[in-house]
């Protein structure tokens, strides 16, 4: 019992290290920025945020052209 919590431990301590390993041991390191808003590739293939798209058709539509 005692060495299969040593092992998962070990496997868990691992593995963020792995993950981190760029902001861990680089200057100034940062996760890399995941969210949808943020990555230029999508940003030109048109796709945003839906937060930003929903902002984006209230601002187009008018309250007279719902019925």
């Amino acid at each position: 019992m005692l060495l299969n919590l040593l092992l998962t431990l070990v496997v868990v301590v691992v593995a963020v290290l792995l993950l981190g390993i760029r902001v861990f041991f680089t200057k100034n390191g940062k996760f890399p920025e995941t969210h949808v808003g943020k990555s230029k590739e999508l940003g030109k293939k048109g796709i945003s945020c839906i937060k930003t798209q929903d902002l984006q058709e209230r601002k187009r539509s008018k309250l007279a052209d719902i019925q």
